[in-house]
């Protein structure tokens, strides 16, 4: 799957990337964020209260578990006035449909980022996260594309 994702070429051709820190349930970014820590500004989010504050990841910095035990970057914050030079933001989630459609933790944490993020997103999941509908309300920001290891699925309208 992260494979896949090396690939595409919005990846390839990405300077900034938005990724994230994966739980033991969801696609294994671990190793995706030490190979391109040299070769890619990669900005990781940490839980702030109700929102996601974006950090860039600095190898020489630590991270540490912060909410839910996800590893948190303690590296210097990237402002939101600055959200737009992201080139492309990898996005989590317990199970997407292939509209693009996301069901998170139920926080609302990347609702509430995705529309300050003009670049394209892409779901990661594994293929029994891939459903066919995820019921969803207005406020439930889609992803422009949906990566697992089977299919790569992106709606024109959205992205």
């Amino acid at each position: 799957m992260i494979e896949r994702l090396e690939r595409h070429p919005l990846f390839q051709q990405a300077e900034r990337v938005l990724l994230f820190h994966s739980l033991k349930d969801e696609v294994d970014t671990h190793d995706l964020i030490e190979r391109y820590k040299g070769k890619k500004t990669i900005i990781l989010p940490t839980v702030v209260g109700d929102e996601l504050e974006l950090h860039l990841y600095d190898p020489s910095s630590t991270t540490y578990e912060g909410a839910f035990h996800i590893q948190e970057s303690s590296g210097p914050i990237v402002p939101e006035s600055e959200y737009g030079s992201i080139d492309l933001a990898i996005i989590p989630g317990v199970a997407f449909d292939p509209q693009g459609n996301r069901l998170g933790r139920g926080k609302g944490y990347y609702d509430r980022l995705l529309p300050k993020l003009t670049c394209h997103t892409i779901g990661i999941c594994y293929p029994h996260q891939l459903i066919s509908h995820v019921p969803h309300e207005p406020h439930d920001i889609p992803v422009n594309e949906v990566l697992s290891s089977y299919e790569s699925h992106q709606d024109q309208s959205i992205g």
